[in-house]
């Protein structure tokens, strides 16, 4: 599989010289892979993150680029490295290396099983135990409670045949979350044990609120569990007012009882209009077109509708190629 070519993409944001130890490390990690390309998507970072792939870029010509017009989020940044990806097999790496590039072997060696997906699960995850309570709870409520197929412990590491996942990437779903696209298509996926470092570079760009609003998408994105328990609450607490309504002006009801009913009523029917509302807002994203990102400056070519202007990206100059200082 390796002879066939595969591409790592690396997302990054504001990750300075973090990027020349990323590109060194899988390098050094996924150079026997032959042909090997790096994609580097800048995800509209505020330091000095393009420049350097820049310079990374012009000492190595399997380094590519694309660099959003802003700061779009890694959703934006996945979709776009797969969309871009040249080879045949594509790894998605994170910047700071938390899971080491050459834990990509492992997943490339069960691919070759005939999976179009390996998702990679973090042995001893290094991270805070909130992060790891909530992600847990989520794919667990997911798969349990909603019925919603996603792979157990699936990161976002993986690898994946590129073809299949740029078909993913592609759906007309704003949705981000392909552990969920996958099983969608019907991709053919499994998951493999890696390891997971502590971080050694920067902070973790992790937040409670991007939690919570990755579960509503994964919830309300995947499954109708969520309306139809809301229907059944309306309709029964619907039928439980009316019924103390009823006892109330017969007198069997205390007016406190009734009027508990009629709040309980009410909350559960201002309750279920959210819920109704955040369904028919994703519906109607999902069937309008909308730009997950806009690309500024890239070295590979960009399709039309994705650059900023509509005309041709900015490009660096080509260079000849020389070896970087940092990478000596």
């Amino acid at each position: 599989m390796t002879s066939t070519g595969l591409t790592a993409i690396v997302p990054c944001y504001n990750e300075g010289a973090q990027v020349e130890v990323a590109y060194r490390a899988v390098c050094d990690a996924l150079d026997a892979a032959g042909d090997l390309e790096l994609l580097f998507v800048d995800d509209g970072s505020s330091d000095d993150t393009l420049s350097r792939i820049e310079r990374l870029a012009a000492a190595d010509p399997r380094v590519h680029y694309v660099s959003f017009a802003r700061n779009f989020g890694l959703a934006a940044a996945v979709t776009a490295g797969f969309r871009y990806a040249a080879k045949p097999w594509a790894v998605q790496l994170d910047a700071d290396l938390q899971i080491p590039p050459a834990e990509t072997w492992a997943l490339l060696a069960e691919a070759e099983r005939g999976y179009d997906f390996v998702f990679g699960v973090r042995r001893h995850r290094q991270d805070s135990r909130l992060r790891r309570a909530g992600a847990t709870a989520t794919l667990w409520f997911a798969r349990r409670m909603l019925g919603v197929e996603v792979p157990a412990g699936a990161s976002s590491f993986r690898v994946a045949r590129t073809a299949v996942a740029r078909t993913v990437v592609n759906l007309p779903w704003v949705n981000a979350h392909v552990i969920a696209k996958a099983p969608q298509v019907g991709a053919r996926y499994t998951c493999v044990p890696v390891d997971h470092l502590p971080r050694t570079h920067g902070r973790s760009r992790f937040r409670l609120g991007r939690l919570g609003a990755d579960a509503f998408d994964l919830f309300f994105g995947f499954s109708w569990r969520p309306l139809n328990a809301v229907y059944l609450a309306a309709a029964v607490t619907v039928v439980g007012a009316f019924v103390l309504a009823v006892l109330g002006m017969l007198g069997l009801a205390g007016v406190a009882a009734v009027a508990t009913g009629g709040l309980v009523a009410a909350a559960t029917g201002v309750a279920a209009v959210g819920v109704v509302g955040r369904y028919l807002h994703r519906r109607l994203l999902d069937t309008r077109p909308r730009r997950l990102y806009y690309v500024r400056k890239a070295n590979i070519p960009v399709a039309e509708e994705d650059l900023l202007d509509g005309g041709a990206p900015a490009v660096a100059p080509p260079r000849r190629a020389a070896r970087l200082e940092a990478a000596s």
